[in-house]
Protein backbone atom coordinates (compact mmCIF):
# COMPACT_ATOMS: atom_id res chain seq x y z
CA UNK A 1 0.00 0.00 0.00
CA UNK A 2 1.51 3.32 -1.06
CA UNK A 3 1.30 6.65 0.77
CA UNK A 4 -1.52 7.94 -1.41
CA UNK A 5 -3.71 4.90 -0.72
CA UNK A 6 -3.00 5.15 3.03
CA UNK A 7 -4.02 8.80 2.98
CA UNK A 8 -7.27 8.06 1.15
CA UNK A 9 -8.18 5.25 3.55
CA UNK A 10 -7.39 7.43 6.59
CA UNK A 11 -9.43 10.30 5.14
CA UNK A 12 -12.44 8.08 4.42
CA UNK A 13 -12.32 6.49 7.88
CA UNK A 14 -12.06 9.92 9.46
CA UNK A 15 -15.07 11.22 7.55
CA UNK A 16 -17.10 8.12 8.46
CA UNK A 17 -16.19 8.57 12.14
CA UNK A 18 -17.16 12.27 12.11
CA UNK A 19 -20.41 11.55 10.28
CA UNK A 20 -21.31 8.77 12.72
CA UNK A 21 -20.53 10.93 15.75
CA UNK A 22 -22.55 13.82 14.30
CA UNK A 23 -25.47 11.54 13.45
CA UNK A 24 -25.50 10.17 16.99
CA UNK A 25 -25.70 13.58 18.62
CA UNK A 26 -28.29 14.79 16.13
CA UNK A 27 -30.39 11.77 17.14
CA UNK A 28 -30.05 12.98 20.76
CA UNK A 29 -31.58 16.33 19.85
CA UNK A 30 -28.35 18.34 19.57
CA UNK A 31 -28.20 21.00 16.85
CA UNK A 32 -25.42 23.24 15.50
CA UNK A 33 -25.02 26.61 17.15
CA UNK A 34 -22.55 29.46 17.27
CA UNK A 35 -20.19 29.54 20.27
CA UNK A 36 -20.39 32.59 22.52
CA UNK A 37 -16.65 32.79 23.02
CA UNK A 38 -14.19 35.65 23.30
CA UNK A 39 -13.65 35.66 19.52
CA UNK A 40 -17.33 36.27 18.78
CA UNK A 41 -17.46 38.94 21.49
CA UNK A 42 -14.43 40.68 20.00
CA UNK A 43 -16.04 40.60 16.57
CA UNK A 44 -18.98 42.59 17.93
CA UNK A 45 -16.72 44.90 19.95
CA UNK A 46 -14.94 45.78 16.69
CA UNK A 47 -18.20 47.27 15.39
CA UNK A 48 -18.10 50.03 18.00
CA UNK A 49 -15.58 52.10 16.06
CA UNK A 50 -18.03 52.44 13.17
CA UNK A 51 -21.02 53.50 15.28
CA UNK A 52 -22.62 56.95 15.22
CA UNK A 53 -24.52 59.07 17.72
CA UNK A 54 -27.72 57.32 16.66
CA UNK A 55 -26.47 53.85 17.57
CA UNK A 56 -26.81 51.64 20.64
CA UNK A 57 -24.54 49.47 22.75
CA UNK A 58 -25.94 46.98 25.27
CA UNK A 59 -23.80 45.83 28.16
CA UNK A 60 -24.48 44.04 31.41
CA UNK A 61 -25.18 40.48 32.47
CA UNK A 62 -27.28 37.71 30.96
CA UNK A 63 -30.66 39.36 31.49
CA UNK A 64 -30.14 42.18 29.02
CA UNK A 65 -28.65 39.52 26.74
CA UNK A 66 -31.85 37.44 26.81
CA UNK A 67 -34.47 40.13 27.35
CA UNK A 68 -33.66 42.66 24.61
CA UNK A 69 -34.03 41.05 21.19
CA UNK A 70 -31.67 42.58 18.63
CA UNK A 71 -33.61 41.72 15.48
CA UNK A 72 -36.80 43.28 16.84
CA UNK A 73 -34.89 46.32 18.05
CA UNK A 74 -33.42 46.77 14.57
CA UNK A 75 -36.81 46.38 12.91
CA UNK A 76 -38.35 49.05 15.16
CA UNK A 77 -35.48 51.57 15.28
CA UNK A 78 -33.52 50.93 12.10
CA UNK A 79 -30.38 50.28 14.16
CA UNK A 80 -28.78 46.96 15.10
CA UNK A 81 -27.32 47.33 18.61
CA UNK A 82 -23.90 46.02 19.55
CA UNK A 83 -24.49 43.36 22.21
CA UNK A 84 -21.56 43.20 24.64
CA UNK A 85 -23.29 41.66 27.67
CA UNK A 86 -21.92 38.52 29.25
CA UNK A 87 -23.56 35.99 31.54
CA UNK A 88 -22.50 36.06 35.19
CA UNK A 89 -20.53 39.26 34.67
CA UNK A 90 -20.42 42.80 35.92
CA UNK A 91 -20.83 45.46 33.21
CA UNK A 92 -18.08 47.61 34.73
CA UNK A 93 -15.02 46.42 32.69
CA UNK A 94 -16.84 46.65 29.35
CA UNK A 95 -18.39 50.00 30.22
CA UNK A 96 -14.96 51.33 31.18
CA UNK A 97 -13.51 50.15 27.86
CA UNK A 98 -16.25 51.99 25.95
CA UNK A 99 -15.81 55.13 28.05
CA UNK A 100 -12.03 55.31 27.96
CA UNK A 101 -10.94 53.60 24.75
CA UNK A 102 -13.55 54.76 22.22
CA UNK A 103 -15.15 57.98 21.05
CA UNK A 104 -18.65 56.48 21.12
CA UNK A 105 -21.25 59.18 21.78
CA UNK A 106 -24.43 57.25 21.11
CA UNK A 107 -26.55 55.43 23.69
CA UNK A 108 -25.22 52.81 26.10
CA UNK A 109 -27.93 50.78 27.80
CA UNK A 110 -26.55 49.17 30.95
CA UNK A 111 -28.36 46.14 32.30
CA UNK A 112 -28.32 46.21 36.10
CA UNK A 113 -28.46 42.84 37.83
CA UNK A 114 -27.85 44.20 41.34
CA UNK A 115 -25.93 41.29 42.94
CA UNK A 116 -23.51 41.35 40.00
CA UNK A 117 -23.33 45.10 39.33
CA UNK A 118 -22.65 45.96 42.97
CA UNK A 119 -20.56 42.88 43.70
CA UNK A 120 -16.96 44.07 43.43
CA UNK A 121 -14.25 45.89 41.51
CA UNK A 122 -11.58 43.35 42.53
CA UNK A 123 -9.75 42.43 39.29
CA UNK A 124 -9.46 38.70 40.06
CA UNK A 125 -13.11 38.22 41.03
CA UNK A 126 -15.04 36.26 38.35
CA UNK A 127 -17.65 39.01 37.68
CA UNK A 128 -14.76 41.34 36.78
CA UNK A 129 -12.08 39.01 35.41
CA UNK A 130 -14.41 37.31 32.91
CA UNK A 131 -15.44 40.41 30.96
CA UNK A 132 -11.97 41.93 31.34
CA UNK A 133 -10.48 38.89 29.62
CA UNK A 134 -12.76 39.51 26.66
CA UNK A 135 -11.77 43.17 26.54
CA UNK A 136 -8.10 42.16 26.67
CA UNK A 137 -8.61 39.58 23.92
CA UNK A 138 -10.09 42.26 21.67
CA UNK A 139 -6.90 44.29 21.90
CA UNK A 140 -4.44 41.38 21.93
CA UNK A 141 -5.94 39.04 19.32
CA UNK A 142 -3.66 38.10 16.47
CA UNK A 143 -4.49 37.85 12.79
CA UNK A 144 -4.08 34.09 13.11
CA UNK A 145 -6.77 34.03 15.83
CA UNK A 146 -9.11 36.12 13.68
CA UNK A 147 -8.53 33.83 10.71
CA UNK A 148 -9.09 30.74 12.85
CA UNK A 149 -12.40 32.15 14.09
CA UNK A 150 -13.52 32.95 10.54
CA UNK A 151 -12.71 29.38 9.47
CA UNK A 152 -14.48 27.85 12.46
CA UNK A 153 -17.82 29.57 11.92
CA UNK A 154 -18.96 27.44 8.94
CA UNK A 155 -18.21 24.33 11.03
CA UNK A 156 -20.09 25.76 14.02
CA UNK A 157 -23.10 26.50 11.82
CA UNK A 158 -23.24 22.94 10.47
CA UNK A 159 -21.82 20.53 13.06
CA UNK A 160 -23.45 19.91 16.44
CA UNK A 161 -20.26 18.20 17.62
CA UNK A 162 -18.36 21.50 17.34
CA UNK A 163 -20.37 23.17 20.06
CA UNK A 164 -18.58 24.17 23.21
CA UNK A 165 -19.05 26.93 25.75
CA UNK A 166 -16.43 28.77 27.76
CA UNK A 167 -18.09 27.93 31.05
CA UNK A 168 -18.39 24.21 30.23
CA UNK A 169 -22.13 23.93 30.52
CA UNK A 170 -23.52 20.46 30.96
CA UNK A 171 -24.84 18.89 27.79
CA UNK A 172 -22.16 20.15 25.43
CA UNK A 173 -20.76 17.45 23.18
CA UNK A 174 -17.27 18.55 22.17
CA UNK A 175 -14.52 16.35 23.64
CA UNK A 176 -13.32 18.90 26.20
CA UNK A 177 -16.84 19.33 27.59
CA UNK A 178 -17.49 15.60 27.64
CA UNK A 179 -14.34 15.05 29.71
CA UNK A 180 -15.74 17.52 32.25
CA UNK A 181 -18.59 15.10 32.91
CA UNK A 182 -16.24 12.43 34.28
CA UNK A 183 -16.97 12.13 38.02
CA UNK A 184 -14.03 11.67 40.38
CA UNK A 185 -15.96 12.11 43.61
CA UNK A 186 -16.19 15.13 45.87
CA UNK A 187 -12.64 15.44 47.19
CA UNK A 188 -13.13 18.84 48.83
CA UNK A 189 -16.27 18.04 50.79
CA UNK A 190 -17.81 21.30 49.55
CA UNK A 191 -21.28 21.44 47.98
CA UNK A 192 -21.12 20.81 44.24
CA UNK A 193 -22.99 22.97 41.75
CA UNK A 194 -25.83 21.11 39.99
CA UNK A 195 -25.44 20.39 36.26
CA UNK A 196 -25.90 23.62 34.30
CA UNK A 197 -27.49 23.16 30.87
CA UNK A 198 -27.47 25.77 28.17
CA UNK A 199 -30.97 27.21 27.80
CA UNK A 200 -30.62 29.81 25.05
CA UNK A 201 -29.74 29.86 21.37
CA UNK A 202 -27.22 32.35 20.00
CA UNK A 203 -26.93 34.18 16.70
CA UNK A 204 -23.78 35.54 15.07
CA UNK A 205 -24.57 39.07 16.31
CA UNK A 206 -24.78 37.62 19.84
CA UNK A 207 -28.53 37.78 20.15
CA UNK A 208 -29.72 35.22 22.70
CA UNK A 209 -33.23 33.78 22.75
CA UNK A 210 -34.48 31.33 25.34
CA UNK A 211 -35.07 27.79 24.11
CA UNK A 212 -38.71 26.81 23.69
CA UNK A 213 -37.94 23.75 25.83
CA UNK A 214 -37.75 26.00 28.89
CA UNK A 215 -41.50 26.61 28.55
CA UNK A 216 -42.51 23.04 27.73
CA UNK A 217 -40.21 20.98 29.97
CA UNK A 218 -40.64 21.89 33.68
CA UNK A 219 -37.84 19.52 34.76
CA UNK A 220 -35.40 21.22 32.41
CA UNK A 221 -36.41 24.66 33.68
CA UNK A 222 -36.05 23.43 37.26
CA UNK A 223 -32.47 22.32 36.56
CA UNK A 224 -31.59 25.94 35.77
CA UNK A 225 -33.46 27.22 38.86
CA UNK A 226 -31.40 24.81 40.96
CA UNK A 227 -28.20 26.39 39.67
CA UNK A 228 -29.45 29.91 40.46
CA UNK A 229 -30.38 28.92 44.00
CA UNK A 230 -26.98 27.29 44.50
CA UNK A 231 -25.20 30.45 43.33
CA UNK A 232 -27.38 32.86 45.31
CA UNK A 233 -27.12 30.92 48.56
CA UNK A 234 -23.38 30.41 48.40
CA UNK A 235 -22.92 30.40 52.17
CA UNK A 236 -21.03 32.59 54.65
CA UNK A 237 -17.94 32.93 52.44
CA UNK A 238 -19.81 35.11 49.94
CA UNK A 239 -18.37 38.65 50.26
CA UNK A 240 -20.83 41.50 50.87
CA UNK A 241 -21.62 43.85 47.97
CA UNK A 242 -19.17 46.71 47.46
CA UNK A 243 -21.71 49.46 46.82
CA UNK A 244 -19.35 52.37 47.44
CA UNK A 245 -16.55 51.03 45.26
CA UNK A 246 -18.71 49.90 42.33
CA UNK A 247 -20.72 53.12 42.21
CA UNK A 248 -17.60 55.29 42.23
CA UNK A 249 -16.00 53.12 39.53
CA UNK A 250 -19.10 53.37 37.33
CA UNK A 251 -19.78 57.08 37.80
CA UNK A 252 -16.28 58.03 36.70
CA UNK A 253 -16.94 56.42 33.34
CA UNK A 254 -20.50 57.74 33.04
CA UNK A 255 -19.04 61.24 33.17
CA UNK A 256 -16.67 60.50 30.27
CA UNK A 257 -19.48 59.32 28.00
CA UNK A 258 -21.97 62.06 28.86
CA UNK A 259 -19.34 64.80 28.54
CA UNK A 260 -18.86 63.90 24.87
CA UNK A 261 -22.60 63.90 24.19
CA UNK A 262 -23.42 60.24 24.75
CA UNK A 263 -26.36 58.86 26.71
CA UNK A 264 -26.28 56.21 29.43
CA UNK A 265 -29.54 54.47 30.36
CA UNK A 266 -30.01 52.03 33.24
CA UNK A 267 -32.30 49.04 32.83
CA UNK A 268 -33.42 46.63 35.55
CA UNK A 269 -34.83 43.58 33.78
CA UNK A 270 -37.39 41.30 35.47
CA UNK A 271 -36.75 38.58 38.01
CA UNK A 272 -39.33 36.65 40.01
CA UNK A 273 -40.25 34.72 43.13
CA UNK A 274 -37.37 33.16 45.08
CA UNK A 275 -34.76 34.78 42.84
CA UNK A 276 -36.23 38.24 43.36
CA UNK A 277 -36.60 37.64 47.11
CA UNK A 278 -32.94 36.70 47.51
CA UNK A 279 -31.82 39.64 45.38
CA UNK A 280 -33.89 41.96 47.57
CA UNK A 281 -32.13 40.66 50.67
CA UNK A 282 -28.65 40.94 49.17
CA UNK A 283 -29.16 44.28 47.43
CA UNK A 284 -32.33 45.99 48.71
CA UNK A 285 -33.74 48.33 46.10
CA UNK A 286 -33.78 51.55 48.20
CA UNK A 287 -30.13 51.21 49.22
CA UNK A 288 -28.80 50.06 45.85
CA UNK A 289 -30.86 50.70 42.69
CA UNK A 290 -32.62 53.80 43.99
CA UNK A 291 -29.40 55.30 45.30
CA UNK A 292 -27.58 54.60 42.03
CA UNK A 293 -30.34 56.34 40.08
CA UNK A 294 -30.39 59.31 42.45
CA UNK A 295 -26.62 59.81 42.54
CA UNK A 296 -26.07 59.27 38.80
CA UNK A 297 -29.07 61.27 37.59
CA UNK A 298 -29.35 58.88 34.64
CA UNK A 299 -32.56 57.82 32.90
CA UNK A 300 -33.51 54.56 34.57
CA UNK A 301 -36.16 51.90 34.06
CA UNK A 302 -37.01 49.31 36.72
CA UNK A 303 -39.44 46.57 35.70
CA UNK A 304 -41.38 46.93 38.95
CA UNK A 305 -42.45 50.45 38.00
CA UNK A 306 -44.36 49.61 34.82
CA UNK A 307 -47.60 47.61 34.55
CA UNK A 308 -46.66 46.39 31.06
CA UNK A 309 -43.70 44.53 32.58
CA UNK A 310 -45.75 42.63 35.14
CA UNK A 311 -46.80 39.02 34.66
CA UNK A 312 -44.16 38.24 32.05
CA UNK A 313 -43.00 34.64 31.79
CA UNK A 314 -39.64 33.84 33.40
CA UNK A 315 -39.44 30.03 33.21
CA UNK A 316 -36.36 29.87 35.47
CA UNK A 317 -37.14 33.10 37.40
CA UNK A 318 -34.38 35.26 35.91
CA UNK A 319 -34.76 35.50 32.11
CA UNK A 320 -37.72 36.06 29.82
CA UNK A 321 -39.11 33.47 27.46
CA UNK A 322 -38.66 34.24 23.77
CA UNK A 323 -42.20 35.59 23.17
CA UNK A 324 -42.13 37.71 26.31
CA UNK A 325 -38.66 39.02 25.48
CA UNK A 326 -40.29 40.38 22.32
CA UNK A 327 -42.96 42.05 24.45
CA UNK A 328 -40.36 43.50 26.78
CA UNK A 329 -38.23 44.81 23.91
CA UNK A 330 -41.18 46.44 22.16
CA UNK A 331 -42.53 48.06 25.33
CA UNK A 332 -39.10 49.29 26.39
CA UNK A 333 -38.60 50.98 23.03
CA UNK A 334 -41.96 52.67 23.42
CA UNK A 335 -40.90 54.00 26.83
CA UNK A 336 -37.68 55.39 25.38
CA UNK A 337 -39.63 56.98 22.56
CA UNK A 338 -42.07 58.56 25.00
CA UNK A 339 -39.17 59.99 26.99
CA UNK A 340 -37.46 61.20 23.80
CA UNK A 341 -34.41 59.04 24.38
CA UNK A 342 -34.57 57.05 21.18
CA UNK A 343 -33.27 58.06 17.76
CA UNK A 344 -34.32 57.18 14.21
CA UNK A 345 -37.41 55.17 15.08
CA UNK A 346 -38.88 53.64 11.92
CA UNK A 347 -42.59 53.91 11.25
CA UNK A 348 -44.35 50.53 11.25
Amino acid sequence: MNLKQSFIIAFVLGMVAIASWEAYWRSQGKTPTIQDDEALWAQQRARVDQLTQDDYIFTGSSRIHFDLQLDLWESLTGKLPVQLAMGGASPLPVFRDIARNTDFNGTVIVGITPPLFFSTTFPQAPPISGPQERVDHFYDRTYAQRFNHALSKPLQRNLATMHSYEDMLAGNVDLKSLLQTVKWGNRTGRPQMPPFYEFGELSEVRNVRMLDRMETDPAFAQSVKDVWMFCLTGGPNMPPPDKKGTMAFFLEDVALITQRGGKVILLRCPSAMEFREIESKITPRPQFWDELVQVSGLPAYHFEDYPQFQGLNLPELSHLSGPDADVFTREFIQLLEKDQLIANRKSN
